[in-house]
């Protein structure tokens, strides 16, 4: 296997099992290394510290392991059953009323790199290094073994994770169009296919749930509603209205499938196509239940500050809106934006709105995306629920 060793004193994030090797921290290359292979990293001397997958740029080295192990089959189904076991621990594997969850989270996981949704009987599996990628034949033969008879379908799905090596979508194992799961009860289609993400942000269950129990004789504004999930929580809730809203026709469509096949011809329910901020500046529909849950709005570190102008932004229409004693659900999955930062974008907006705000919850995500203590990057999570007079 060929190496890379690092620079003198650049081991020590590496000691504390932080998982990423940066490229200013490497001194040589071994020659003939491609992206996507397996490397060992040393240290300036050459003690070994760390095996993982190299790809150029900042991240030069996604750590696999800190033990100097092969990365063979063995590997992959020892991973993915500490993952399999984690969510029977928790209660969401095997659950009859739940069986949509996140099996691999990344490097919450030990598998930096990689992501894998559970849908029913079908795994959907998103690379987001190089390295994976190229295993991704390996891992879908070890997860089938480790999985059994809960799954049928290995889907995968990276074109919109690694565009510039225009990966092709499609099944690794089997091949099954049945795309509807279910999630604390409800149904659910999953558009695998084309959709964002995996398909649904499954990172949402637990904030949905929550959002239910609020929902009774309120009027909900569900923006940036995607496939509508707090749509028909709400619904099941007890909301006396719903409405929907995304800038995409194709987002407006699920949502309005989803909400069917949950309540069939219920009126109560309404969604419409357009632009976050031009409908909130045009409401006339008193709301007292709102969501904001819109997609990351700092990708990096570079677009931090133009991001929570825009999270304040928001955050200040839906403040100028809602009714006295309503209850706003606000989030931001932008990595890069940190629960200090975003908690100072939604009291900048409160005081602009001048509305006296009260803090109920303080939401992340669910315990089948879990952070790695040694890697703190990896919560990207976050939400509040506010009391607003």
């Amino acid at each position: 296997m060929k190496q890379i060793q690092l620079r003198r004193g650049k081991e020590e994030s590496l000691l504390r099992f932080h998982p990423w090797v940066f490229s200013g921290a490497i001194q040589h290359i071994d020659d003939g290394i491609d992206e996507g292979d397996v490397v060992r990293v040393v240290t300036s001397t050459g003690s070994f510290i760390a095996v993982g997958h190299y790809q150029e740029g900042s991240i030069a080295v996604r750590v696999l392991s800190f033990r100097d192990v092969a990365i063979d089959d063995q590997f992959w189904a020892s991973r993915l059953q500490s993952a399999l076991q984690l969510r029977k621990a928790i209660g969401l594997a095997d659950s009859s009323d739940n069986n949509t969850y996140r099996l691999v989270h990344g490097e919450g996981d030990h598998l930096p790199g990689l992501v894998i949704d559970i849908y029913g009987h079908t795994a959907v599996m998103q690379a987001h290094s190089i390295g994976m990628h190229l295993c991704r034949k390996q891992i879908a033969g070890q997860l089938v073994a480790v999985m059994g008879n809960r799954i049928q379908n290995v889907y995968y799905k990276s074109e919109t994770t690694l565009p510039y090596m225009e990966p092709e979508n499609g099944f690794l194992y089997g091949g099954s169009t049945d795309n509807v799961a279910i999630e604390n009860g409800l149904k659910y289609y999953v558009d695998w296919l084309r959709g964002q993400k995996t398909g649904f942000f499954v990172d949402q269950r637990e904030n949905r749930l929550l959002l239910e129990h609020y929902a009774r004789g309120r009027r909900l504004l569900n923006m940036f509603c995607y496939t509508g999930g707090f749509s028909f929580y709400a619904m099941r809730g007890g909301a006396s209205l719903v409405h929907s809203v995304d800038s995409s026709a194709k987002a407006i469509e699920l949502t309005n499938r989803n909400v069917a096949l949950n309540f069939p011809g219920d009126e109560r329910h309404k969604a419409f196509c357009e632009d976050a901020f031009k409908f909130l500046d045009t409401a006339s529909q008193p709301y007292d239940l709102i969501i904001l849950d819109p997609p990351a709005f700092a990708k990096h570190r570079g677009a931090l500050h133009n991001a929570l102008k825009g999270y304040t932004r928001l955050n200040q229409k839906a403040f100028q809106i809602i009714e006295p004693g309503g209850v706003l659900f606000t989030f931001s999955c932008s990595q890069v934006v940190t629960k200090d930062h975003f908690r100072n974008a939604v009291f900048t907006a409160a005081a602009q709105a001048r509305r006296k705000v009260r803090i109920l919850h303080q939401l992340h995500q669910p315990a089948d995306h879990p952070v790695n203590i040694y890697h703190p990057e990896g919560e990207y999570l976050k939400g509040l629920v506010l009391y607003v007079e």
